[in-house]
């Protein structure tokens, strides 16, 4: 199992970036993923959610009406489509799933599968 997270970068603020995140080694269509963030001396927080099920994504509310979660399961790929960025998003951005669950009911710990993560700054 593999989770390669891509498209960070230096974005000024009102800025966009999409972040991809590639699986392998198991079938995509059948779980849930979930983007994750950690800034500098913060906690891990979980910044959205999609279903397996539906398509029907999740968001933490600071991030809502600016962030999209997407997912191509033919290209075993996830996105985290960023708009209007903030200087509060800067963070290390990770792509994360359980490999048991359908819905967002359930958020991965640290002992599930998580890409190696993508920084993100949003800096003028």
């Amino acid at each position: 199992v593999q989770l390669q997270a891509s498209g960070g970068g230096l974005v000024q603020p009102g800025g966009s970036l999409r972040l991809s995140c590639q699986t392998s080694g198991f079938t995509l269509a059948y779980y849930s993923m979930f983007w994750f963030r950690q800034a500098p001396g913060r906690e891990r927080e979980e910044v959205a959610c999609i279903s397996s099920k539906d398509g029907s994504a999740d968001y933490v509310d600071s991030v809502k009406g600016r962030f999209t979660m997407s997912r191509d399961d033919a290209k075993n790929t996830v996105y985290l489509q960023m708009n209007s960025l903030k200087r509060e998003d800067t963070a290390v951005y990770f792509c994360a799933t359980d490999l048991l669950h359908r819905d967002c009911s359930v958020v991965p710990t640290g002992g599930d599968y998580w890409g190696q993560g993508t920084q993100v700054t949003v800096s003028s």
